[in-house]
């Protein structure tokens, strides 16, 4: 799983859980550091999980949207050395077991960070640097084989692998947290299923899914048991959305918003006219309003229980999501939780 600093949840069942990405520290000249309010105590209290919970494996994750740094802290063998040192320094402070690398995206300035076209080979030197000093500090610490200091990337598909060596790079990682969600949002033409395992009947060629990008993934030589399947517990939501195929792959006027999963069953699903639908293509749920013309595309229990059986069935890593404040009592925790369950 993946949880966002600042707002730690008052509950967290660690029996569900196996890892717990802290989310998030930054770059500072060429640096980790845990930047955001009430970091330390909230690692602390994640920590504490662990007294109970041996098992439960606590990583930071270093980026995420418009977190920028990475492409400069990836130039040099300096750079990379120190920044390396330094996310081994954050691990030994805070009693963690390892680091996840959410640079988006290397070669891209979509998010508004510095690029280089060099990031390309830069990442790749990158995660074998940080690869290098994890292993040498854990084996002075006693901390390595199965404990050994775990080193993990959040990563896109598409033109993602345009500017990375994926196929080099993956030598590196523990595993690959594949973000497949997102893929229709404010940056999109037109409305879609965010998260779809596959395509519907109404999709452009173009049109991603989840599907796809684990074969991508497959393809360019990344074992199967690094891929972990990324899945979201919040809706996107568009306004103004053409009046056809109940606003699947429609254009549409304006992003509305961005919801949680609490919020889409508080508020939206079955209320203020919205309907749920199934896309049995696609295998996801959506929301259509015929009087606002508003689309709501999200994952629920129904979604999830289908892409956890997907991710058995290709022996997958597992799944990860985003994020767990976003859940409602649980409820799409624990369909990942209990694994795939054929009815």
């Amino acid at each position: 799983m993946a949880y966002a600093g600042g707002s730690l949840p008052a509950v967290i069942h660690p029996e569900k859980l196996t890892h717990i990405n802290f989310a998030f520290a930054h770059i500072q000249a060429d640096r980790a550091v845990l930047d955001q309010p009430g970091s330390t105590a909230d690692i602390a209290r994640l920590r504490d999980l662990k007294k109970t919970h041996p098992r439960l494996k606590i990583l930071v994750s270093v980026g995420g949207w418009t977190a920028d740094g990475f492409s400069d802290a990836a130039l040099t063998e300096t750079s990379r050395k120190t920044f390396a040192r330094s996310v081994v320094e954050m691990l030994r402070q805070n009693d963690l077991d390892g680091v996840d690398l959410d640079w988006e995206y290397p070669g891209q300035g979509v998010a508004g960070i510095k690029y280089r076209p060099e990031d390309k080979g830069n990442f790749t030197l990158l995660l074998k640097t940080v690869r290098s000093e994890l292993d040498a500090a854990g084996k002075a610490a006693k901390h390595s084989g199965a404990d050994h200091y775990l080193l993990t990337i959040a990563a896109a598909d598409r033109e993602y692998f345009d500017h990375v060596e994926m196929s080099r790079l993956q030598v590196y990682v523990d595993w690959i947290n594949e973000m497949a969600y997102d893929f229709f949002n404010s940056l999109t033409p037109t409305t879609g299923h965010h998260a779809g395992l596959y395509r519907s009947k109404f999709a452009a060629p173009t049109d991603r899914t989840a599907d796809a990008a684990v074969k991508q993934y497959l393809a360019a030589g990344v074992p199967a048991e690094k891929i972990v399947l990324g899945v979201p517990f919040y809706g996107r939501a568009f306004a103004g959305v053409t009046a056809k195929n109940n606003g699947i792959d429609q254009p549409y006027e304006h992003f509305q918003d961005f919801y949680s999963y609490t919020d889409l069953v508080d508020k939206f699903i079955g209320k203020q006219g919205y309907v749920r639908y199934w896309d049995a293509d696609a295998r996801v749920p959506y929301l259509w309003n015929e009087t606002s013309r508003s689309f709501i595309s999200y994952e629920d229990p129904q979604s999830l229980a289908v892409k956890v059986c997907y991710v058995q069935a290709h022996h997958l890593g597992g799944v990860m999501f985003w994020e767990l404040k976003l859940d409602r009592d649980d409820a799409l925790l624990d369909v990942i939780a209990r694994g795939c369950v054929i009815h």
